[in-house]
């Protein structure tokens, strides 16, 4: 399935925003006017024998729900989300990870069985939140079987998860 020009036209670049020398990619309006089509490509980006091997995706907060949820009832698929601290009741597992402008931190649910999960995120900037996430997963007893993310900055970031590629719909 082609990505058209209507959905790479969807997504704003928007200059200094949050701060200077920062290109912001605004997805409300893809989200807006191509929800279905989003969620459709990004499923399509992993095939049917590897969507058979996933149990639940993961979505990252905030955009990261979005995407995920959308995903999981396409494919049938449990959701489970990450936050940021102060928003899960207990029991819970934390990490901290570095940002494009900061540091975080991020929780997951631990009352929830092992599973084979798909990683879901809006943005790949410099990947410490992706990392996090991935470092969540496994302390959590969880498989990766996949990432994905609707935009890739991979001038900003040179992640790697172990025998798990990024796949995004978008590179800038």
């Amino acid at each position: 399935m082609p990505i058209t020009n209507s959905l790479a036209q969807a997504v704003r670049a928007i200059p200094d925003f949050p701060k200077p020398g920062v290109i912001f990619r605004d997805i409300s309006p893809l989200l807006n006017h191509h929800f279905r089509e989003t969620i459709d490509m990004l499923s399509a980006q992993f095939s049917p024998e590897e969507w058979a091997e996933i149990d639940a995706i993961v979505g990252i907060e905030s955009r990261g729900f979005i995407l995920a949820s959308g995903m999981s009832y396409a494919q049938n698929k449990g959701l489970m989300i990450v936050r940021k601290p102060g928003k899960l009741p207990p029991p819970r597992h934390s990490v901290r990870y570095t940002l494009e402008y900061g540091e975080d931190e991020l929780q997951m649910a631990t009352n929830l069985n092992p599973q084979r999960v798909l990683i879901i995120d809006d943005v790949l900037a410099t990947g410490g939140t992706l990392l996090g996430t991935c470092e969540l997963c496994t302390q959590c007893g969880h498989e990766i079987k996949g990432i994905g993310t609707l935009i890739n900055l991979p001038g900003l970031n040179q992640f790697a998860w172990p025998n798990t590629p990024v796949r995004s719909l978008f590179t800038y």
